[in-house]
């Protein structure tokens, strides 16, 4: 890892290093070298490589990415990486001073200044396309730039583009792994804003996948290059559909659809198979029965809450390689027979299965999970604690009320993320279960 300033935390810096991962991995499996230009083997990475790249003078491939941060650091490591030179210079967008982990400060002042430039390069890529379908963000809620500057970013996209998904892949803070005291504000605050601005949102934690590489990779101290490696994996599998030829498709708007029953709930839980270490590899055969135990195994989800504490409302599975498409849907039947009581009862066929032809590099097949579950209110209550703890005593108020935020907005977000914690409650109890909860409760004048 480079050295970085002081201000800039690790989920900004992980963030910023998570796109080169993507880039580096998308450039890969379209047969784009460092440089731009094709080298692949066959025609099938040239069919849709105008789903992430512009074509340019001379043949080169640039992606269709805007790069921001508020501080230079950053945007430096993505650079003066191995892929730096592919990015178009003016798409990497950068402040002087950094928001100083303040979501404040990515939101009203120091963000603000650059949100016209940001939008006006986007909009130039938007242009671009043929048929714009969305947009797919990725950013930390734990800091200032991520937070801040991101839900700025949101709501701004949505208003110019209504009708097109906003897809964000948004890495939380980690109940163990913190590094900023006031990170359960700015996560708060970002919640707030992801419910009401984006369309569906994969939450991905540092936590959950230190315990992949540590306990299923068997990597003693993994790296953030790890923790990215893996991030990388599973949004290329869920951009698979739209990129490649398959059997059956999966594009943005069919995910959306498919796995969003109630506008408010569309915070997912990704995970990706197969996961094996090394030392194993020899001694294991990847089969499709195989993929789909391991794709809803608790321990290979990239979020740091259990499955088996909620119910599945939604889930999908992205299978990538040459497979049956009856064997795929015998096993995803199968595994919904046997764990029953872990789905919703009154969404029946609440499975989707996709399949893409063709696998990433080094696997014959694969496969990537989506799950939108109530479990995940876990996270909200854990995020609402802290919040809650530090907000009672007004603890670091200042910092934010000094950049032009008023108190109010607190006690909003904070409502409004226990109003999303409780409708992920009334959906994972039975239809009988919560009339019996209404009948039970004298005090609440509502019912």
């Amino acid at each position: 890892m480079q050295l970085r300033r002081p201000e800039s935390t690790q989920s900004d810096f992980q963030k910023d290093t998570i796109l080169g991962h993507f880039w580096e991995l998308i450039s890969d499996e379209h047969g784009v070298d460092p440089t731009g230009r094709f080298n692949g083997n066959t025609d099938l990475q040239l069919e849709r490589i105008n789903v992430y790249f512009n074509e340019a003078t001379g043949g080169r491939y640039v992606p269709r990415a805007v790069l921001v941060d508020l501080e230079a650091g950053t945007m430096d490591t993505v650079r003066s990486g191995p892929f730096g030179r592919l990015f178009a210079p003016d798409n990497f967008v950068f402040g002087r001073e950094g928001a100083g982990n303040n979501w404040a400060k990515g939101h009203y002042t120091e963000g603000a200044e650059l949100a016209d430039t940001i939008l006006d390069i986007t909009r130039k890529e938007a242009e671009g396309c043929d048929c714009l379908q969305g947009f797919q963000i990725v950013h930390s809620l734990g800091g200032g730039t991520g937070s801040g500057l991101g839900c700025l970013l949101l709501g701004k996209i949505r208003e110019e583009y209504p009708d097109r998904i906003i897809s964000t892949f948004s890495i939380i803070p980690s109940p163990k792994v913190s590094d900023t005291v006031v990170e359960p504000y700015n996560t708060v605050m970002s919640i707030h804003h992801l419910v009401e601005n984006t369309d569906e949102t994969y939450i991905i934690d540092n936590e959950a996948l230190h315990d992949i590489c540590y306990r299923t990779l068997k990597l003693s101290s993994p790296s953030l290059a790890d923790l990215n490696h893996l991030i990388s994996a599973a949004m290329s599998g869920i951009t698979a559909c739209i990129r490649f030829p398959g059997q059956l498709n999966a594009d943005l708007r069919k995910i959306l659809v498919n796995m969003v029953p109630f506008p408010r709930l569309h915070f997912f839980m990704p995970g990706f198979a197969p996961l094996v270490s090394r030392s194993n590899k020899p001694y294991q055969a990847v089969t499709v029965p195989e993929l789909v135990h391991q794709i809803f195994d608790a321990k290979n989800m990239m979020c740091a809450c259990d499955p088996r504490r909620g119910k599945y409302l939604t889930a999908a599975s992205i299978f990538r390689g040459r497979m049956s498409t009856k064997e795929v849907d015998e096993q995803m039947y199968n595994i919904q027979d046997k764990n029953s009581s872990y789905f919703i009862e009154w969404i029946p066929n609440n499975l989707k299965s996709a399949i893409c032809d063709i696998p990433p590099r080094g696997l014959k097949i694969c496969a990537t999970f989506i799950g939108n579950t109530t479990a995940i209110q876990e996270l909200f209550k854990r995020v609402g604690e802290q919040f809650s703890a530090m907000f009672r005593r007004k603890a670091f108020l200042h910092w934010y009320t000094g950049e032009g935020m008023e108190e109010l907005e607190f006690t909003e977000a904070e409502s409004n993320m226990n109003d999303l914690i409780s409708e992920y409650q009334q959906y994972q109890e039975s239809p009988a279960e919560y009339e019996d909860a209404i009948v039970d409760d004298p005090d609440d004048d509502e019912y």
